[in-house]
């Protein structure tokens, strides 16, 4: 198969739309997936500051969605003409995946980060021949298509705007994973959410659905007027005393909070607004030293690293798509379409804070 694709050549180039190759088909256990939309997520964006660990020229994207084509093999899962979104990858048989843990499969990243899975690499390449990183995050799926394990592709209702899914496959998915499984919000429960991104919201959006009251706390004033929209309290991050004020509006301090943005101040900001007992949970990939300051970790206040919101994805995407539909989790509130062709666009918008999140179109 030859279909375009937004290809990274370099950590400094732009991302270049291209014709790439698929020299076979799905081998057992993989499926086809002509992709309908594809979220642009501030990982694919960070592998320009990765220092070299990922290996270029690669298509990026692991927030698609679409339609199987093709699949390989017998008892795949998703057949041709099932709508499915795509999620992370891993491998289904460390002692994480079998204990429901996916996100913390002992291969994730070497499945996901630094090159994906070893077997058939080479069929995938450029028009010219050269390889390709073999499939970031299960999928590349800034592209036409994308060849998935199966075990990645989770079939979603046919009625749902499949172009808008991708989303719920990563960014959506960790911020409401966090809120609904990592802490376990309900009724009663206050969760002060550091960072209103695309995270952040979906975070937001979980808190309210789970019957919380959600405080959020950001810099843009545009995503402060949105977490409002959303039915949070917005807190600019710059306001004085903010754990202080914090824990008024949430009658001692939040029984938890979230950081989405790996800041040292505003992680020891959430860590004072929390009430006795309460719980930081950290999504950003921190990359220098966290130094805590004096007392915050006291009176049982804990604090841990929550990775894709701890989530099963063939079961958090339908609880997503459930909630959407019955008006609770309105993620499409977030997205602005780009075409393919766009994705530079898209990424400064994106960089910017223009956008909260990005979905490419094929």
């Amino acid at each position: 198969m030859r279909f375009d694709a937004a290809v990274l050549r370099s950590y400094e180039d732009p991302f270049a739309v291209e014709k790439v190759m698929l020299n076979a088909g799905p081998g057992d256990g993989e499926v086809l997936v002509r992709i309908a939309g594809c979220g642009m997520c501030r990982t694919d964006l960070a592998v320009r500051r990765s220092a070299g660990r990922s290996p270029l020229p690669a298509v990026l994207g692991h927030e698609g969605a679409g339609v199987v084509v093709e699949a390989g093999g017998t008892g795949t899962g998703p057949i041709p003409g099932d709508h499915v979104v795509l999620s992370f990858d891993s491998c289904g048989h460390c002692r994480s995946c079998l204990g429901a843990a996916p996100a913390y499969c002992d291969g994730f990243a070497a499945l996901n980060l630094f090159g994906g899975r070893s077997e058939n690499a080479a069929r995938f390449t450029d028009a010219a021949g050269g390889g390709l990183a073999p499939r970031w995050f299960g999928q590349s799926s800034f592209a036409a298509y994308a060849m998935v394990p199966a075990r990645n592709a989770v079939r979603v209702d046919p009625s749902l705007p499949l172009e808008l899914l991708g989303p719920l496959g990563c960014g959506f998915l960790t911020g409401a994973g966090a809120v609904l499984n990592s802490f376990g919000a309900g009724p009663g429960d206050t969760v002060a959410v550091f960072g209103a991104g695309a995270v952040g919201l979906a975070a937001v959006m979980a808190a309210t659905a789970a019957g919380a009251v959600a405080v959020a706390v950001d810099r843009h004033p545009e995503r402060l007027a949105l977490a409002e929209k959303l039915n949070a309290t917005a807190l600019h991050a710059s306001s004085g005393d903010l754990p202080g004020r914090i824990r008024r509006l949430t009658d001692g301090g939040a029984a938890y909070a979230l950081d989405t943005t790996g800041s040292a101040p505003l992680v020891n900001d959430a860590l004072r607004s929390l009430r006795p007992r309460g719980h930081l949970g950290l999504v950003a990939r921190l990359n220098d030293e966290l130094p805590l300051e004096t007392g915050t970790l006291d009176r049982g206040r804990r604090i841990s690293h929550i990775c894709e919101g701890d989530a099963v994805p063939a079961l958090m995407i339908p609880r997503l798509t459930g909630l959407w539909q019955a008006g609770r989790f309105p993620f499409d509130q977030l997205i602005r379409t780009y075409p393919l062709t766009d994705i530079n666009e898209a990424e400064a918008d994106c960089e910017a804070g223009r956008v909260v999140k990005p979905v490419l179109i094929p």
